[in-house]
C-alpha cells in the first residue's frame, strides 16, 4: 500500500479539495439563496473536507507497519472507517461552528441527515477508492509473482550450474584429467564452456539438435566423473523432423541433471537411462524413463518431491501453450519423466 500522502504534495490535496468542494456546493446550491451563502457553505465544505482527508491520511500512512501484517480486507474496512470516523467528527464540527456563528439554523433532524448525507458520500467515494485499489493491489501481485517466477527460473538454470556440486566436481575432474589425460581434459573443457554459455544465456527457445547437443554436453562432463554407473540411449526422430523442432532452452537438460543429482549419485550401480522423442500430431513428447537400482534403497516419496518441475512446465507454458506440462511417475522399479508441449509444423 503506497504512502497517501506521498501518492501527492499537501498543497496538491488542498487542491483537489478545493476543487471537490466547489463541484459539490456548486450541485448543492438549491438552497443557496444569496452568493454569500454559496461562500459560506463553499468555504465551510473545504475546511469539512480539509479535517476530513489530511489527517486520516496522516493517520493511514502511520499505521502502514500494521496493516502490511493484515488482511487486505481488514485493512479496508479500517481504512473505511477511519475516513468515515473523521468525516463524522469533521462535518459536526463544522456545522456546531456555523450555528455558533448564526450562519446555519439548528434544525435536528437537518443536522442528523446533514451528517448521515456527508458520512454516504464519504463512504461511497472510500469505497470506490477501495475497490480500485484492490483491483491495482491484484494486478501488481500478479505482476510481482510472474516477475518472481521468472527470477526464480533463471535463478533455477543458473544453481544448476553454478552449484558447488556441479561446480566444484567439475573442477576436480578438469585437475585430475590434466593430470593423467591432458587431451581427454581439453575435451571436457569444451563441453563445460558449451554448457555455461547456454546457462549464461537465459530462458529462451532454441532448436531441439542444440538442446540434445547441451545435454550430450553435460552428459559427457557427468561421465567423466560417474564413468560406468550411467547408460544414455536415445531414441530420437529422423534429422530431418529433428530440424523444425524447438524446445525452450535446457529443459530436457534439467530433467537429466535432477536424474543424475537424485539417482546416479545415490547409488553403486549401473543407472540406465531411456530418452525417447516423438512428434505426432502437433505435440511433442518427449518420455525420459530411468531404471532405479534394485540394492539400493530407493524411496519414493523423497524422488517425487525431488523430481518436480513445476518451473520448466512454466516456461514450457509461457514460450509454447497452457496445455504444456511436465510429469513424473515413480514407481518402485522407475521413474517415468513426460515433457509434452504443443507444436505446430510450419509446413503443413
Amino acid at each position: 500500500m503506497p504512502k497517501l500522502m506521498e501518492v501527492m504534495k499537501p498543497w496538491q490535496w488542498l487542491l483537489y479539495i478545493f476543487f471537490w468542494s466547489l463541484f459539490v456546493t456548486t450541485i448543492d446550491r438549491h438552497d443557496l439563496a444569496t452568493w454569500s451563502d454559496f461562500f459560506i457553505k463553499f468555504v465551510s465544505r473545504i475546511v469539512q473536507y480539509t479535517l476530513s482527508i489530511i489527517p486520516s491520511f496522516y493517520l493511514i500512512d502511520y499505521l502502514r507497519p500494521v496493516f502490511k501484517r493484515a488482511n487486505p480486507i481488514v485493512v479496508s474496512i479500517r481504512i473505511l472507517l477511519i475516513l468515515t470516523t473523521t468525516a463524522i467528527v469533521s462535518v459536526t464540527l463544522v456545522m456546531l461552528v456555523m450555528i455558533n456563528m448564526g450562519w446555519m439554523v439548528y434544525d435536528r433532524k437537518a443536522f442528523i441527515l446533514n451528517i448521515l448525507f456527508n458520512v454516504l458520500i464519504t463512504s461511497g467515494f472510500t469505497i470506490v477508492f477501495l475497490l480500485y485499489f484492490m483491483r491495482r493491489y491484484r494486478e501488481l501481485m500478479a505482476l510481482k509473482q510472474s516477475f518472481e517466477d521468472k527470477l526464480t527460473a533463471q535463478n533455477d538454470l543458473m544453481k544448476a550450474r553454478i552449484a558447488p556440486h556441479f561446480f566444484f566436481n567439475t573442477v576436480n575432474t578438469l585437475i585430475s584429467l590434466i593430470e593423467s589425460n591432458p587431451p581427454r581434459a581439453a575435451d571436457l573443457l569444451q563441453h563445460v564452456s558449451a554448457l555455461f554459455r547456454a546457462s549464461f544465456n537465459g530462458a529462451r527457445e532454441i532448436s531441439f539438435e542444440e538442446e540434445v547437443a547441451l545435454c550430450e554436453h553435460y552428459l559427457a562432463i557427468e561421465s567423466s566423473r560417474l564413468a560406468d554407473k550411467l547408460v544414455v540411449s536415445w531414441d530420437l526422430p529422423d534429422d530431418d523432423i529433428m530440424y523444425d523442432m524447438v524446445i525452450t532452452a535446457l529443459t530436457l537438460q534439467t530433467v537429466l541433471e535432477k536424474m543424475l543429482l537424485n539417482v546416479v549419485e545415490m547409488t553403486t550401480e549401473t543407472i540406465y537411462i531411456v530418452i525417447s522423442v516423438k512428434w505426432q500430431q502437433h505435440r511433442v513428447t518427449i518420455t525420459v524413463t530411468v531404471q532405479l537400482p534394485s540394492k539400493t534403497l530407493m524411496i519414493s516419496h523423497d524422488l517425487r518431491r525431488h523430481v518436480d518441475f513445476h518451473i520448466q512446465a512454466e516456461r514450457l507454458k509461457a514460450y509454447f501453450d497452457q496445455s504444456a506440462n511436465i510429469q513424473s511417475k515413480v514407481t518402485s522399479e522407475q521413474i517415468v519423466t513426460v515433457i509434452d508441449y504443443p507444436l505446430y509444423d510450419v509446413g503443413f
